[in-house]
């Protein structure tokens, strides 16, 4: 994965989605994907936007200047001075000084700005009534991203959701292998959760989580936030793509209402018998 970082900015807040229109196939679909023992979350984009109040391109440039007061910003290239991506400063400093005290720091420079964010970050509609209805339906959750696990908790904390993944939130650590959509990473996840992959789907908002998904055999649910991350996600080989997590929250409850409604029957019919 290149980044799980969107700009947004205070007039595009994740709570306006619009629910596009599915179709009979799609519809079908997502109904089978309410059945899955276990769901991997993407945080950016699925659950919310973490930079919604302070920019992404603010935490990167100043990244770049963390690096620039110490006499190091001629680790990176001119491409990766002018990224909007915080976390494109962090692994290019990592490639070049692998498990150094100088990516420990910046690591935690980069963390203590996703912690403040965490406060001001807008939550995905209808995310969390999805997450809530698919923890209590007997779904094994967890997050797997790129950003640290403590900012992911802090989020999570405050909406709520924390009994829903615990102890599932898998962040970002140093190393090849830090990225969430490293089918690696994904298989772990899998692992610790003790769900094969057939089980199991991950609702995912980049290109790079497409790949790391069908690598790891697992089933893979788009979410973008506008047509133009839809077609991204498509072009990669993603075939369901949702620009509002509504329809699937809309297939949760259905299921939920005929495996009651078919368990009252059941119970009705041997009463009578």
């Amino acid at each position: 994965m290149t980044s799980e970082t969107t700009e947004t900015t205070p007039h595009e807040p994740a709570t306006t989605e619009k629910a596009g229109k599915q179709t009979a196939d799609e519809t079908a679909r997502l109904r089978e994907l309410t059945g899955a023992r276990a769901v991997l979350w993407d945080f950016e984009g699925p659950v919310c936007r973490l930079f919604a109040g302070r920019r992404a391109r603010e935490i990167a440039a100043g990244l770049v200047e963390w690096l620039a007061g110490r006499g190091l910003d001629g680790l990176l290239t001119e491409e990766e001075r002018a990224t909007s991506d915080p976390q494109v400063v962090l692994r290019a400093v990592d490639r070049r000084h692998p498990g150094s005290d100088l990516v420990t720091e910046l690591e935690e420079h980069l963390t203590q700005e996703e912690l403040r964010a965490a406060a001001t970050a807008w939550p995905t509609a209808y995310a969390d009534p999805l997450i809530r209805t698919w923890s209590a339906v007997g779904a094994r959750l967890a997050v797997t991203t790129g950003y640290s696990s403590r900012a992911v908790s802090t989020y999570l904390a405050g909406r709520g959701l924390s009994d829903c993944f615990a102890p599932h939130v898998h962040g970002r650590t140093t190393g090849p292998d830090h990225l969430t959509s490293d089918p690696h990473r994904l298989r772990e996840v899998l692992r610790a959760l003790d769900v094969d992959a057939a089980g199991a789907v991950l609702i995912g908002s980049t290109p790079q989580a497409v790949s790391a998904a069908g690598e790891a055999g697992v089933r893979f649910l788009g979410h973008a936030a506008n047509e133009d991350g839809e077609r991204l996600l498509r072009a990669a080989g993603a075939d369901l793509v949702l620009t509002s997590l509504e329809p699937l929250l809309r297939a949760l409850r259905d299921a939920g209402s005929a495996v009651n409604g078919s368990a009252s029957a059941h119970r009705t019919g041997r009463a009578r018998g």
